[in-house]
């Protein structure tokens, strides 16, 4: 017995410019999955030497965290917390914007001269009322940094939360399990997912959101194509959402509020 999968959405083209994106959440049918509100799938393209790189110049955020995962390329992060790093293939960055931030995501000088190829998903991931105006905090990893293991053939790369004894490097303030899986053509793994939460499982390669119920304790996958997937799982909230733009809060007022502050200078430079 495992969880039931109730449907899968095909990710819809969004390009930014030349920038390919692709977007399975929100879709047409489905708003969240509480707490993961969004995902972009930038790429995967090859940029040629001397082009312009990655669009997203300084803008702010505030009530949520952004999990960027750099599948192939390199990001440059800089914020207004003085938080900056340049993180290369395989890592991960993952920005708490709390109270509120402003960052870029920016391709590197060494890319922007010499190309290559790109892939990038960014995953947002909401925070709770109580946590909505906490400090903003950044940790950027490197490949290495990320605990690799092994189990039925499939490379479990954790991120956050604990798997087979070892603890991802990254402390989720929520406690969301975040971790990227590398599967071989014809694998199969079954993992946690307490049902109590709820589950975010994305197949990179095919580019589909898989939307799990909440029936079982564990998770079966199985692919008949060599692919990658973003898995994770987190305590709904079961609180109002209302987003706008670079904003996620739980009311129009604090929606206001946050463009404010922003003006205001208050979110740093």
């Amino acid at each position: 017995m495992s969880r039931t999968v109730l449907t899968r959405y095909r990710a819809v083209s969004d390009d930014i410019g030349d920038l390919r994106t692709q977007r399975p959440l929100p879709n047409h049918e489905l708003e969240q999955i509480d707490p993961f509100l969004f995902l972009n799938h930038h790429g995967p393209q090859v940029y040629p030497p001397d082009n312009r790189g990655l669009p997203f110049g300084p803008h702010p955020h505030r009530g949520f965290e952004t999990v960027t995962f750099i599948l192939e390329g390199s990001l440059a992060h800089r914020d207004s917390g003085g938080h900056e790093s340049v993180i290369h293939a395989g890592g991960v960055q993952w920005m708490t914007a709390g109270r509120g931030l402003e960052h870029a995501e920016l391709s590197p000088e060494e890319f922007l001269r010499d190309g290559g190829p790109l892939e990038i998903l960014q995953l947002w991931v909401n925070l709770p009322a109580r946590l909505k105006m906490t400090e903003p905090r950044y940790q950027g990893l490197q490949r290495d940094a990320i605990p690799s293991i092994v189990r039925d053939g499939v490379t479990v790369n954790l991120i956050s939360g604990t798997f087979d004894g070892q603890r991802g490097p990254i402390e989720s303030i929520t406690g969301v399990f975040m971790c990227t899986l590398q599967m071989p053509a014809g694998s199969r793994i079954t993992l946690d997912a307490p049902r109590a939460h709820n589950v975010f499982c994305y197949d990179v390669r095919e580019m589909y959101l898989v939307h799990f119920d909440n029936d079982d304790d564990t998770v079966d996958l199985e692919t008949d194509r060599e692919t990658t997937i973003l898995f994770g799982h987190a305590q709904p909230y079961r609180e109002p959402v209302v987003a706008h733009g670079p904003f996620v809060m739980n009311t129009r007022a604090e929606i206001m509020q946050a463009f404010r502050d922003y003006q205001l200078g208050l979110f740093g430079t």
